[in-house]
């Protein structure tokens, strides 16, 4: 059993939608507003993230997202993974933005 929490995409709730996906992802498509730190950076941009706020992290699945979210939480973050990732967002019918001028699409 994992020792954070997991919300879907239709139940978040307030905080920091921090997507841990690489560059090339987040610019195909994201969620405007969510903050982009890729997976392999976190431990030397943690610093960025303001420990008094709840942290919603996703990834394109869940997998990145889900291993994020453990060691975010071991490090003293209240975070919780979002279940399906941005393919779930997608899915949800959830609006996304690109930063490559293309129209904005999950990869």
């Amino acid at each position: 059993m994992p020792d954070f929490e997991s919300v879907r995409v239709d139940e978040l709730p307030g905080g920091t939608l921090l997507d841990v996906r690489e560059d090339y992802e987040w610019e195909a498509g994201h969620a405007q507003g969510a903050l982009h730190i890729p997976m392999d950076q976190l431990p030397t941009r943690l610093s960025e993230l303001d420990p008094d706020v709840d942290l919603l992290v996703v990834c394109r699945t869940g997998g990145r997202s889900a291993r994020a979210t453990s060691w975010l939480v071991d490090q003293g973050y209240s975070a919780m993974n979002v279940l399906g990732g941005m393919d779930a967002w997608l899915e949800a019918g959830r609006p996304l933005v690109s930063e490559n001028g293309h129209q904005p699409t999950v990869l």
